[in-house]
């Protein structure tokens, strides 16, 4: 393979992105890594300020994209979204299903028991973060079927692997999400086209506003989770942002041709290692 023929492989000139919480500290890294390579991005979230801004400050750059607002809970509001982008680009060559999270109200603590936790709390951390793949995947993946080609990308987590203490609704919702991502891998490649791929990865500890007080104290300092985490993680850190771009942009471009139902840990190595 000659050196063009590698660069061609990682152009998304033209290619049209929807990044469901595009606006999140992850997905964000994402949508800036899409549009630098060419691709026109949809920013797709619930709130729609940080959308824009996200939108604007990719278009400051030189990029195309659009922010919308979308509750990836309502299908109706998806269809909408969905009707804006191909009104505004013509079509949709990727969608990244990256809104998800956990909340206070659905974690096991020494004060809150788990048979205490809140039914309401529980199916909100479970919906979001497995129907919340689930009906964008419906409502984009019907068009990916129409035009015979696309790549789905879903965010699992290591959870999906080894399940953690306390967040057993988030565990269990990403489990979800990595069976579903093999499920929908096989239903799309055998019944509309081996064109369109479905692929998951799966984020280690990454430190964000959901999950910073459970990891950090105010201080900045490790919480005892958060020193059990980087002791179990043989690379000694929490990961960043961009750590997730390389595995994202492989699973995204032509280079994966083949590759379709997997989910890719990017971990530091905490689902490699046994704890001793």
């Amino acid at each position: 393979m000659d050196r063009q023929t590698f660069h061609n492989l990682y152009d998304f000139s033209g290619k049209v992105a929807v990044v469901t919480g595009g606006a999140g500290v992850l997905c964000a890294s994402m949508c800036r890594m899409l549009a630098s390579l060419g691709a026109k991005v949809a920013v797709l979230d619930l709130n729609p300020e940080a959308a824009e801004s996200l939108a604007a400050e990719i278009r400051s750059t030189g990029g195309e994209a659009v922010a919308i607002a979308c509750n990836v809970l309502d299908k109706p509001s998806i269809e909408s979204a969905a009707q804006k982008i191909t009104e505004t680009f013509g079509r949709i060559d990727i969608l990244i299903n990256g809104a998800g999270g956990n909340k206070p109200q659905a974690t096991a603590t020494p004060d809150q028991s788990f048979f205490d936790l809140p039914a309401e709390a529980l199916r909100w951390v479970f919906d979001l973060n497995l129907m919340g793949a689930i009906l964008p995947s419906q409502v984009f993946g019907k068009l990916m079927a129409e035009q015979k080609s696309g790549v789905i990308l879903n965010i699992s987590s290591m959870n999906a692997f080894r399940p953690l203490t306390r967040i057993a609704a988030y565990s269990a919702a990403k489990a979800g999400v990595s069976n579903f991502t093999q499920w929908l891998a096989v239903h799309m490649a055998q019944n509309y086209s081996p064109d369109i791929r479905v692929n998951a990865i799966a984020p280690g500890f990454f430190v964000g506003e959901q999950n910073r007080r459970l990891l950090l104290n105010e201080d900045g300092s490790l919480t005892p989770r958060g020193h059990s985490i980087i002791a179990h993680t043989p690379m000694n850190r929490f990961g960043t942002p961009d750590d997730l771009l390389g595995a994202t942009l492989w699973l995204l471009s032509p280079a994966a041709t083949f590759v379709t139902g997997v989910v890719i840990p990017v971990d530091g190595g905490f689902s490699a290692f046994s704890g001793v």
